[in-house]
């Protein structure tokens, strides 16, 4: 043991490369998680109003409006019950040591700083209706100004997006169409930053390699995304219950139906872009009225985020293990229900899970010191889980219209079958 650790010593950076990556590269992997940062409460504020402004069909739609909303929530608490079980199980994060953890943020320069914040927020364990009290802000522009405050800033979103539809269409429409440009330049912003995602990536993980020599974070890694897949594998086996019990057909059959939208879902990493084929999918081949998946699978898009939801869950509890913070019962309380929340306003885009990630971690206040390496950590492996989730997505999309369509009389025999 000890020789395979003096070979790893051997194998060590040279001080001046170490120097360089950290002053010259690294740099620019914080610049991508200050921008990321930057949009996060105004992709949140802009695709929340807009998916809420959406549901003024349901005046017209009520009960497919009301059963639609009331099944993505369900699932949506599922995933991430499911994510924050299995990794409170598995405990994907606690294969590395505090030795390798000292190794990366030694030189940071704050390290009596993280200390001091990890110890704060150990301490501010409050009770359930402390925890709802908290959720209504003093004063929304504060609360907008600190992004550990998101679950205030999604309070009055929800709130504000509600009144707009009480008003009326005619008073509410000038509001309605700034939201609506807000959320597109906002998505193409997000588009934009995440050009740079590769550069980024390399740059997070740089100062991660010079940092250390140890095999632990690569295993962790691997255990973490194994844990993730494992995870999203038992949400399958959730919607296939769903389509056998109430739906009353085959499982088989119908993930059968739904392949081509689950396999261009992994290959876009983006539930939008795969509505066109969910919605034809869903009513030629499974026999979801038009109705039916008009109205439910676009509000999916934007609402119903499971995939999403349940990555955030197991990625926070990696994170808060590989870093030694500790999180209480009420933080994962926190997790539920600001997962939840940020998954309403979680457009379906390639990259903005990664946005969300961030917003949950800062709910639990988790240093910021750390923010970046626990980002660099997750986005080392996030392609191919972000591809992963995003069949999640889809799946559940359709699992949810077929459901419903089923509740009202609106499941007919499908156009056509796949052979």
């Amino acid at each position: 043991m000890q020789s395979n650790r003096e070979a790893l010593d051997k194998l060590s950076i040279d001080p001046a490369g170490k120097t360089f990556v950290e002053e010259w590269v690294y740099p620019f992997g914080v610049l991508f998680i200050n921008l990321l940062k930057l949009i996060a409460i105004p992709l949140i504020v802009a695709s929340l109003i807009k998916g809420i402004a959406e549901l003024q069909d349901i005046s017209r739609l009520s009960k497919i409006g009301i059963r639609t909303m009331i099944l993505y929530i369900i699932t949506t608490i599922c995933a991430i019950t499911i994510g924050l079980g299995v990794a409170n199980i598995v405990k994907p994060g606690s294969g590395i040591s505090e030795e390798t953890i000292a190794k990366l943020t030694s030189d940071t320069g704050q390290t009596d700083v993280v200390n001091q914040r990890i110890s704060d927020s150990q301490t501010k364990t409050k009770n359930f209706v402390e925890f709802i009290v908290d959720i209504v802000p003093e004063n929304i522009f504060g609360a907008i100004g600190d992004n550990s405050q998101m679950l205030q800033v999604i309070f009055f979103t929800v709130l504000l997006g509600i009144c707009m539809l009480l008003i009326g269409d005619k008073k509410a429409k000038p509001l309605k169409r700034f939201f609506d440009s807000l959320n597109d330049a906002i998505l193409k912003m997000v588009d934009l930053i995440i050009k740079i995602a590769p550069i980024a990536v390399f740059a997070l993980l740089a100062n991660v390699v010079v940092g250390t020599n140890d095999v632990e974070v690569l295993l962790a890694l691997l255990k973490y995304s194994l844990t993730v897949i494992g995870a999203l594998m038992l949400m399958v086996v959730v919607y296939m219950m769903m389509i056998s019990f109430y739906a009353k057909k085959n499982p088989i059959w119908f993930l059968k139906q739904i392949s081509p939208v689950q396999l261009l879902g992994f290959s876009t990493s983006s539930s939008a872009a795969t509505l066109p084929v969910t919605m034809e999918r869903v009513q030629d081949y499974v026999g979801v009225d038009e109705e039916v998946s008009s109205f439910v699978l676009p509000i999916g898009v934007t609402i119903n985020m499971d995939g999403t939801s349940l990555y955030q869950a197991v990625a926070t509890i990696f994170i808060c293990e590989a870093l030694h913070f500790d999180i209480t019962f009420a933080d994962q309380l926190t997790i539920v229900f600001t997962a939840l929340l940020a998954s309403i306003g979680t457009a379906g885009v390639p990259g903005v899970g990664v946005v969300m990630l961030i917003i949950v971690l800062q709910s639990i206040n988790f240093p910021a010191d750390k923010l970046p390496l626990g980002i660099a950590l997750i986005l080392s492996v996030d392609r191919i889980l972000d591809m992963c989730r995003t069949v999640i997505n889809v799946t559940g999309d359709a699992t949810v219209a077929t459901v419903v369509a089923k509740s009202v009389g609106k499941l007919g025999e499908p156009n056509q079958e796949e052979d």
